[in-house]
């Protein structure tokens, strides 16, 4: 990945329920980029929207730097409720498996309408927590560019993606969007 691009960008970490173990994409990518932060919750555990858009709120007012937040699952719904209430300094989401709102009982909470900054969203064919259908219709709400992964189940470690390239460049493509779109409002 370029990382010269990044640098221009503070790049936040939000995993899901259960946090993302050792051989998650997303803990690999911390390893790969030491000045990624993963945002820690309180409580693994207890996935609730509130609490965990809280602590990502927390999170992202600690610098005042344009922000791109890698989001999986769970982080993925943290971060559209985090954005919904303040996008401040928020440059650009990567969504990758978000989970089902239905299946939590925050589909009340999530915005309805376009994300505040641009976002790419992937899913995978048979994601046990979330259709690739019912994620493409979150993609479309939030105004994201939606990619189906293929048969990735839920993108994750037991998906044996290892430094999951293909995410990286997804990445950089956000990357690279944002910076044209900053340069283009200047």
């Amino acid at each position: 990945m370029a990382a010269s691009l990044l640098s221009h960008y503070r790049v936040l970490v939000a995993p899901g329920l259960n946090n993302s173990g050792p051989d998650h994409w997303q803990s690999r990518w911390l390893r790969l980029y030491p000045s990624f932060r993963r945002v820690e919750q309180e409580n693994w555990d207890d996935p609730h929207l509130p609490t965990w858009g809280a602590r990502l709120d927390t999170v992202r007012a600690e610098q005042s730097r344009p922000t791109l937040i890698v989001a999986h699952s769970f982080g993925s719904l943290t971060t559209a409720y985090s954005l919904a209430r303040d996008p401040h300094l928020v440059a650009g989401v990567l969504l990758v498996a978000p989970a089902d709102p239905e299946k939590f009982g925050v589909t009340h909470l999530l915005p309805h309408e376009k994300l505040p900054c641009p976002s790419i969203m992937i899913a995978s064919t048979n994601d046990p927590w979330m259709s690739a259908a019912r994620a493409a219709l979150w993609a479309k709400r939030w105004g994201s560019e939606f990619i189906d992964g293929g048969a990735l189940g839920h993108i994750n470690s037991e998906s044996g993606l290892g430094d999951w390239i293909f995410g990286q460049r997804q990445l950089q493509i956000l990357a690279e969007r944002v910076h044209n779109e900053r340069l283009l409002s200047v």
